[in-house]
């Protein structure tokens, strides 16, 4: 596990337990060891907090490239706190580009790390759950290990799009993780990709109870970190 992200273990995840107390359930799906990409809905910037706070083991989350670029103090910072946490760089320009933050996880995932991956490719603008990208299915494939659905509920509400922190007392938060799902040895054409991309999403929905809209959530202009690429 990456120091940093230790030291936040050991410091923001009790924080936030301790703070909003949320209701975990499902952990018994989570893997003990191996490599497994964690799929879920995204509501908040705050899912990444809490998705990090009641995980075990380490996640390693997408981050825009650009925040591994930027100039001067600000820049160094940002490099060493995403390099410090695991951070996985994307380019969001998409093609081949952003198709090296598959070439980034595939070792990890094979070397038996953890990724998370939202596979909206943005927060929902209304809290509903829209159409997932292949991402998520392709990675699964490509790496040979499982998807754990995760079902995030009422963090849009401690911290809405906006805010710049989570809110205690603003809602209650549960964290619900389902059956991995695996997709060994299924074919990775087009059509393939979105029947198991179909099939995650359904369970993301069995988790979360919110309502489905058969089309791509529209994209924000800022994309925040952890928003993987299709």
């Amino acid at each position: 596990m990456p120091l940093l992200y230790t030291i936040g273990k050991l410091t923001v995840g009790p924080a936030l337990r301790l703070a909003f107390r949320p209701t975990v359930e499902g952990l018994e799906h989570i893997p003990k060891s191996g490599g497994a990409i964690f799929a879920g809905n995204h509501l908040s910037v705050a899912d990444e907090l809490f998705l990090g706070a009641v995980v075990p083991r380490h996640l390693a989350f997408w981050a825009k490239s650009e925040y591994f670029k930027g100039p001067g103090v600000k820049g160094a910072f940002s490099r060493f706190v995403l390099t410090g946490l695991g951070a996985i760089p994307v380019e969001r320009a998409g093609g081949r580009a952003a198709l090296s933050a598959f070439d980034a996880a595939i070792p990890a995932l094979r070397g038996g790390d953890q990724v998370a991956i939202y596979p909206e490719g943005t927060r929902s603008p209304d809290g509903r759950l829209y159409r997932g990208r292949t991402g998520a299915a392709r990675l699964a494939v490509a790496a040979g290990v499982p998807i754990v659905p995760v079902g995030m509920i009422g963090t849009e509400k401690v911290q809405p799009i906006g805010a710049r922190v989570p809110r205690p007392g603003a809602g209650k938060i549960t964290v619900r993780f389902g059956k991995p799902l695996d997709f060994t040895g299924r074919p990775d054409d087009r059509t393939s990709l979105r029947e198991m991309t179909d099939e995650l999403m359904s369970e993301i929905q069995k988790l979360t109870g919110q309502e489905y809209v058969p089309r791509y959530a529209p994209k924000r202009d800022e994309p925040t970190p952890g928003e993987a690429p299709a």
